[in-house]
């Protein structure tokens, strides 16, 4: 990973090699659930901003820890691994839903499901304990934190569609 400041920020072109994995992530969901063209209006516009709000506030949330913690020189290469571990986890999730979106379902994709899950998160744990060079317990509640980020913007997405 490059650790330059400059690395950084070019690393963030993968949230625009993961969009197309996000869309087709967000209609199949939308699909599943029965809904219509209804959701090209506001539902995803809702869901646009909050891609936009989760490749940013997390970094920028992230930079403050790392200062705090006198790690703000490693936040660079940090958060050039989290970005590209990112496409890791779209590509991962788009993969686990097709068989959803064919009729699969059970016991057998709700293992694999949870075993992604932990793969990833166990990834994203890895890289911030090595990007930023810090112990597993702190690299646990960035971890942690970021899946808080998540969840909120999940519910604010949620709640932006419905108005």
């Amino acid at each position: 990973m490059e650790s330059t400041p400059r690395g950084a920020w070019r690393s963030f072109i993968a949230a625009a090699i993961c969009l197309p994995a996000f869309l087709a992530l967000r209609f199949f969901g939308w699909a599943q659930a029965g809904a219509g063209i209804e959701v090209l209006g506001r539902p995803l516009a809702a869901e646009l901003i909050t891609y936009v709000m989760g490749w940013t506030v997390f970094p920028l949330v992230t930079f403050g820890i790392a200062s705090l913690w006198g790690r703000a020189a490693a936040w660079p290469r940090f958060v050039a691994g989290w970005n590209w571990i990112n496409i890791i986890q779209y590509l991962l999730w788009l993969a686990l839903s097709v068989p959803v979106v064919l009729g699969a379902g059970g016991l057998i994709v709700q293992g694999l499901t949870l075993a992604a899950f932990g793969y990833l998160v166990w990834l994203e744990w890895f890289t911030v304990r090595v990007g930023l060079g810090v112990t597993g317990s702190r690299a646990t509640a960035v971890v942690f934190l970021d899946l808080v980020i998540g969840l909120f913007l999940a519910g604010l997405a949620q709640r932006l569609s419905l108005g």
